[in-house]
């Protein structure tokens, strides 16, 4: 995950946060926020934490007494999450790869994950770290996108940058976090690392930004969208920004962005 790593600086993540957070990740993160609140379980871990939009929602509705720790890979996310105000309760941030967790076996009631396992290099050792991490018993939860074109607003930024450069075209939408969604594959991958009781469950959700450039920004600025635009020609970004929010106005219309956004969910018990 090293080269993931070397992606989100700290204005980046501003970006990702501001800019992607709202429409994409916080309608989930109330969702999985829900679901660990439901298990009654006390001793949380969070992987690949981000900019703490789950680490929020958790802290906001799990009860008094319980305890989360909020661990991503890349220190410059771990750092803007630590400086957002919780709801409630402490929180424990610490830069750990999801792949090779610090923590001993069945230290924790369970394991959230928040659209992060798309980018673990080897998924299975990610599914068995989080396993190993769990106590008898325990709940995995995550969740991850389901294919590109079941989700809009990212469907057409990407079209409307891979138009820019016809000849080699930026995939990683399509190639890193709207490639990891099938079930069957998913499924299959906890099971064999040692997984059972795996449900499913696919959910649309609306995703709202105050703009049509607010998603432009947020994927072509904030997000591996970037380093893979500025790799073809660093002058185009702004270029890439204009021509994403341009196409979100004709999809969409003028002003906000009012967005369909489709997730699989997958809880898994140790």
């Amino acid at each position: 995950m090293a080269d993931m790593n070397k992606v989100f600086t700290a204005a980046i993540s501003t970006l990702y946060d501001r800019h992607l957070g709202p429409m994409l990740f916080q309608p989930y993160a109330v969702d999985l926020a829900e679901r660990v609140v439901r298990l009654g379980t006390k001793q949380v871990l969070e992987t690949a934490a981000g900019t703490g939009i789950v680490t929020r929602a958790l802290r906001g509705s799990l009860p008094f007494g319980s305890s989360v720790v909020a661990t991503d890979l890349n220190q410059p996310m771990l750092d803007y999450a630590a400086q957002q105000r919780m709801p409630t309760g402490p929180v424990t941030f610490r830069q750990a790869d999801a792949t090779a967790l610090p923590f001993a076996d069945g230290a924790f009631d369970a394991v959230v994950c928040q659209f992060g396992v798309m980018f673990f290099p080897d998924k299975q050792m990610g599914y068995r770290e989080a396993r190993r991490v769990l106590r008898p018993g325990g709940t995995y939860i995550f969740n991850v996108w389901d294919r590109l074109e079941a989700n809009e607003a990212a469907q057409v930024v990407s079209e409307a940058v891979a138009a820019l450069f016809p000849a080699n075209p930026p995939r990683f939408l399509s190639r890193t976090p709207y490639g990891y969604h099938d079930i069957g594959v998913i499924r299959g991958e906890l099971t064999s690392a040692g997984f059972k009781h795996i449900e499913v469950e696919t959910f649309e959700r609306r995703g709202r930004a105050p703009s049509n450039r607010d998603p432009a920004v947020g994927f072509c600025l904030g997000s591996p969208l970037r380093g893979e635009i500025a790799a073809r020609d660093p002058d185009q970004l702004d270029y890439a920004v204009n021509r994403a929010a341009a196409a979100l106005a004709a999809c969409f219309g003028e002003g906000p962005i009012d967005t369909k956004l489709r997730a699989h969910v997958f809880t898994a018990t140790r």
